[in-house]
């Protein structure tokens, strides 16, 4: 992608304050677009914004709770009135803790965990889809994971979060694909985040026993959504692209 790839259009990031949505955020303003950047707090993408302002791009930051529909639907109007209609949905915001075996796990832990694997994800759909659906243009990156289809222990809100995420994507493709919206998955790998240190922390499972160097950065995944947000996404509308393959680095341009 060129400089400039995404001038004149509205994205917003969601779970924007760090990790996968930082950088996202970041590496979209770079290429041109208008960037909202959403999050439960504030202090954090208020800096990020400032930052991007200050290198000569647009953002805007905006406190909001994915599990909370009023919110992001007023988050959604806020960027319209502001930038315009969306173009661009990066649905990243998602958390990995209370880790824990079934037997012992906290049912308000694990629904509030849903709330904003699953209901968060569902929310910003439903807030962008109308408009792209009337303007037959839009894409919707959903952030997903190999726990969609793998499942792991101690995981289990997580992994079926993703795997409800995964199934979003493909009815939301089902009911779009031709009125001109793109919605995909983007399967990232393991990533270099805050989510490693509680996972490594947990030691419940493999993946709490990687060594640390494997991961990707953030900025990688970044690129695979950028990808995605091209030409290119349409390819894999309605399934997740994984960064987990020489392929799929290649076609990202990570290789």
């Amino acid at each position: 992608m060129n400089e400039g790839e995404f001038s004149g259009k509205v994205a917003i990031v969601t779970g924007a304050s760090r990790g996968i949505g930082e950088a996202t955020a970041r590496l979209l303003a770079e290429r041109g677009a208008s960037v909202v950047l959403l999050a439960r707090r504030t202090e954090e993408i208020e800096r990020i914004a400032e930052e991007i302002d200050a290198a000569g791009g647009t953002a805007l930051a905006r406190a909001c709770d994915v599990a909370d529909w009023a919110a992001v639907d007023s988050a959604v109007a806020a960027t319209e009135a502001l930038f315009g209609a969306p173009d661009i949905l990066i649905n990243n915001a998602g958390v990995i803790e209370p880790i824990a075996p079934l037997s012992e796990s906290d049912p308000a832990g694990w629904g509030a965990a849903i709330d904003i694997n699953v209901k968060g994800v569902y929310h910003g759909i439903r807030a962008v889809l109308p408009g792209m659906i009337a303007r037959g243009a839009g894409t919707i990156v959903n952030v997903s994971s190999g726990a969609a289809t793998s499942p792991l222990e101690g995981w289990s809100h997580y992994c079926a979060g993703k795997a409800a995420v995964l199934m979003l994507t493909r009815s939301a493709h089902l009911e779009v694909a031709e009125k001109g919206v793109t919605v995909v998955g983007l399967s990232p790998g393991t990533v270099r985040t805050e989510m490693q240190v509680a996972i490594k922390a947990s030691g419940i499972n493999p993946v709490s026993q990687l060594d640390p160097d494997i991961h990707i950065p953030p900025e990688a995944a970044a690129r695979g959504i950028l990808h995605l947000c091209g030409p290119a996404g349409a390819a894999h509308a309605g399934g997740d692209f994984s960064l987990r393959t020489e392929e799929g680095k290649r076609a990202a341009g990570l290789a």
